[in-house]
């Protein structure tokens, strides 16, 4: 058998081997976090955004620790991949979202995937309070009662259509930040409890004890804001783009508009000109922006008027990912409204 390690030929061969050793060595070390004894204890689990982060990271529990897709304060509308998601997606039991239309990214994932991965899209819950996108500049117009039995809420499958401008009937479009509805998120606690139980039946017990716990703690939550907020509702405010809807339904607020229909279009002169006549008309007390997003339109639709500058944020962008992300979120919320509306008068 011919030696390796001695004289000139030995030489040569390790200077041949060793790139093919260390490439080797550099997958391994990539893709161990993923396997081994990790994986066998760990049920893997990925979260696109942080609230569906923090829900599945209460229901998981000790059964392992969900990857976050969309960390810091990026967006789920301008996100892009990259190659440690990637290799946990492959990798990945199970895979929760909202929609392919509050994460656009995940459409072309989806289809990607390897067969042994199941992808829970949060938004097909059954049970959800669904609400259409409100339509146009302002939402006067639109009268949601605030009624907690959500009137305007659709079962899943059961929406209104809508008449456009032409009086043809065209299909609603779902407003997609369904998890900012308490009500809505113990539905999804509970879809995301069957998905686990699921991929790992042994642990189905262990699942039901964590949903129960955050079933509670999210409705004392609930209880909590619906307090903390009642001395503010029917005060008007503007937000920077049309995302609250469901928690302004389930607290009895109203949104008087918002400056985009969407926070990757540029709103027009003409767009924010009208917002700012509607801030005056209607006495709007504050105009909100938003962290990931530029401010300076809030500044320029805030000229010459009475109102004044806030800041929401619907997806927790300076919140901490982790089964205490939900609760931050909707309790930065309730405070960044309380603490801007509180002072205002009442418009009339």
């Amino acid at each position: 058998m011919r030696r390796t390690t001695g004289g000139p030929e030995g030489t040569e061969i390790l200077r041949c081997v060793r790139p093919v050793l260390w490439r080797t060595a550099l997958v391994t070390a990539l893709i161990a976090p993923f396997g081994g004894a990790a994986a066998e204890n760990d049920l893997a689990v990925v979260a696109t955004i942080k609230p569906i982060h923090s829900l599945v990271a209460q229901v998981l529990g000790d059964a392992g620790q969900p990857h976050l897709l969309v960390g810091g304060a990026a967006s789920p509308h301008s996100y892009a991949l990259k190659p440690s998601d990637a290799r946990a997606l492959n990798s990945a039991r199970v895979v929760f979202r909202t929609s392919e239309e509050i994460e656009p990214f995940t459409r072309k994932i989806v289809s990607s995937l390897p067969k042994s991965v199941t992808v829970v899209t949060l938004a097909d819950t059954p049970g959800l309070t669904l609400l259409d996108k409100r339509r146009g500049d302002t939402f006067e117009a639109h009268d949601h009662g605030h009624e907690h039995g959500h009137e305007h809420g659709h079962e899943h499958g059961e929406a209104e259509a809508h008449d456009d401008e032409n009086g043809s009937e065209t299909s609603p479009v779902r407003d997609g930040h369904v998890w900012l509805d308490p009500g809505n998120a113990v539905a999804m606690v509970r879809e995301i409890e069957r998905a686990l139980s699921d991929a790992s039946p042994e642990r189905a017990g262990q699942f039901k004890a964590n949903a129960d716990r955050a079933v509670e703690r999210i409705e004392a939550l609930s209880k909590r804001i619906q307090l903390e907020l009642a001395p503010v509702q029917g005060k008007g405010f503007v937000v920077f783009h049309d995302a609250y809807q469901y928690f302004e339904n389930r607290f009895g607020l109203h949104a008087a508009g918002a400056i985009t229909v969407s926070p990757e279009v540029q709103p027009s002169a003409k767009r924010l000109s009208e917002i700012r006549r509607k801030i005056k008309d209607l006495k709007v007390v504050c105009v909100f922006a938003e962290p990931q997003f530029k401010s300076k339109l809030v500044q320029t639709v805030l000229e010459g008027t009475d109102s004044k500058a806030g800041t929401l944020d619907p997806e927790g962008a300076s919140v901490d990912p982790g089964p205490d992300a939900y609760e931050a979120l909707l309790t930065n919320l309730a405070a960044n409204l309380k603490s801007c509306l509180g002072d205002g008068a009442v418009p009339g």
